[in-house]
């Protein structure tokens, strides 16, 4: 994982009959990830995929998916979604009573390790276990539903994470998910954030390939040089 930003457009915004279509768009722009949002119903209150949808779309993206399980035992399909292609791979610290362990067994298959923090949940918390991590994703929606708006407190979890990341002089890199868009992708980026994961901002936009190009050019000259 580099230092310059990366974008990871999420499928969870594409349409759902046309997955081809959107895997092929994200081939072929400036994305750097494809974001699969994994939700249960139990952990959030909706559904979405699971490993059959993830399974299809590694046979024709180009680029590595960014599995993020919105899920309660995660632990039970670790392995299966590493299987299914994952390449980084995502638990909730709320849905993980043993999360040491958890983190652990992703690194063990050889996926990246990232753990997400919801609204309401302090960065604090990540503190014994930070060194392990490859990613942290702070959710700046509540988790559940695309198309909701950004909360602005979270760039203060950023600032505040980013300057624990700093201090131990880790490679972790920090995903946002939730409401970013061409809005506040400066503001986010300028906080300390390194991924971007887009969905509406992308998906309904009017030409996606050029949000896509628009959120990789944001700050070019002045964050990373």
């Amino acid at each position: 994982m580099n230092q310059k930003h990366l974008v990871a457009p999420s499928l969870l915004a594409a349409d759902f009959l046309h997955l081809a279509d959107a895997c092929k768009l994200i081939n072929e722009s400036e994305a750097d990830w494809f974001h699969l949002d994994v939700m249960d119903g139990k952990f959030v209150p909706n559904i979405s995929f699971g490993m059959p949808i993830i399974s299809a779309v590694k046979k024709v993206c180009t680029k590595p998916l960014d599995v993020h399980l919105m899920m309660v035992e995660p632990e039970k399909y670790i392995t299966a979604f590493r299987d299914a292609g994952a390449d980084v791979i995502t638990v909730h610290y709320e849905a993980c009573p043993h999360l040491h362990r958890t983190i652990q067994q992703i690194k063990d298959t050889g996926a990246k390790a990232g753990v997400a923090l919801n609204p309401h949940t302090s960065v604090d918390l990540l503190d014994d276990v930070l060194e392990n991590l490859d990613l942290v994703l702070i959710m700046s929606v509540n988790p559940g539903f695309g198309g909701q708006k950004f909360i602005y407190q979270t760039l203060n979890k950023i600032r505040k994470l980013q300057e624990k990341i700093i201090t131990r002089n880790l490679p972790t890199v920090i995903e946002i998910d939730g409401g970013v868009g061409l809005q506040n992708a400066e503001a986010i980026l300028q906080a300390g954030a390194r991924v971007l994961v887009a969905g509406s901002s992308v998906f309904k936009a009017e030409h996606p390939l050029d949000a896509i190009s628009r959120l990789k050019a944001i700050g070019k000259d002045t964050l990373f040089a």
